[in-house]
């Protein structure tokens, strides 16, 4: 067992939460374990005035780290699992995934109003083709403001009058301790999360014997099942951030419950169906609902769509 362990993390409030929170829970299984972090600078973090769709997507946010870990300059990579892409480099893998914190969206605004009470024509922040296209498909009358950085730059924003309400993800909202800043919990009807929101994704390089026995305790089963269930339909869809698609799956006495979604990024045209089996079978169920939703016309959604980058 090693006795020293690198973890690689970006640096925004949260990741570094994120990070430190992997770290305290690595040294309460080994006392003895000592254990760095290292800020990598990745992309996402260096270009902040363009859409994440016109710049690369989900990949942004992890491929300097995941360099890092390949050089063997870092021993771990800690993540949030909604930025990890669909495939992971040859030789990475994920080493594990801890129990989940909330996957759903909220919405923060400016005058603590729901969705709902926006007035017409509110001017609603998000990167997120994903949460525009629902956004927009609950209200046509919403305008989507472009919105970038951090979430304390978000909230920055918003609190100077740039837009009327942001939407983020409820994780990293409770795990910075801004709760109470919650205008609305956005239910799945209303905005199906991204796959893996609200879990965090440990990665570590493929047979290292040394780290991955010690990450691998900090692996919650059931959560790994599920997020890998929606992993799955991701990568059928060859979902990216440059395409609007959401995936949100539950156990539910003793079955998975899958549900997923396809949307045209005006939200006029939503595709959107639900699945369930075997809670030991999860990652086939993701494979069966996105071809169905292929079948349903989610393909000619995405031919177009990435026809159009």
């Amino acid at each position: 067992m090693p006795g020293h362990v690198t973890i690689g993390t970006r640096g925004s409030k949260l990741a570094l939460w994120q990070a430190n929170w992997v770290k305290d829970a690595l040294m309460a299984g080994d006392a003895g374990l000592k254990v760095d972090i290292t800020i990598i600078k990745t992309k996402g973090d260096k270009i902040l005035d363009v859409p994440l769709a016109k710049v690369g997507g989900k990949g942004l946010f992890v491929k300097e780290i995941e360099e890092a870990l390949l050089a063997r300059r870092i021993d771990l990579a800690v993540h949030s699992m909604k930025d990890m892409p669909a495939d992971l480099p040859e030789g990475l893998c994920i080493g594990a995934i801890p129990e989940r914190e909330v996957p759903h969206d909220v919405l923060i605004s400016r005058n603590n109003e729901t969705l709902s009470a926006l007035g017409k024509g509110a001017a609603v922040g998000t990167s997120s083709l994903r949460r525009a296209s629902q956004l927009l498909n609950a209200r046509p009358d919403l305008s989507i403001f472009p919105l970038r950085g951090n979430l304390d730059t978000r909230l920055r924003k918003l609190d100077a009058g740039e837009m009327d309400a942001i939407v983020l993800a409820a994780a990293g909202v409770k795990r910075l301790g801004l709760a109470h800043r919650i205008s609305d919990n956005l239910r799945d009807d209303v905005m199906l999360p991204a796959a893996g929101q609200g879990a965090l994704c440990i990665e570590i390089r493929e047979k290292d014997a040394q780290t991955g026995p010690v990450v691998a305790a900090l692996d919650h089963g059931e959560t790994r099942r599920v997020v890998l269930g929606e992993r799955a339909f991701l990568h059928r869809m060859g979902g990216s951030c440059q395409v609007p698609i959401a995936a949100h799956g539950k156990m539910m006495g003793g079955r998975y419950h899958l549900a997923g979604l396809v949307a045209e990024t005006d939200g006029v045209h939503i595709i959107r169906e639900n699945s369930e089996g075997s809670a030991e079978d999860t990652e086939s169920i993701g494979i069966e609902l996105a071809d169905r939703l292929l079948h349903m016309g989610a393909d000619r959604i995405l031919e177009r769509l990435q026809g159009d980058e």
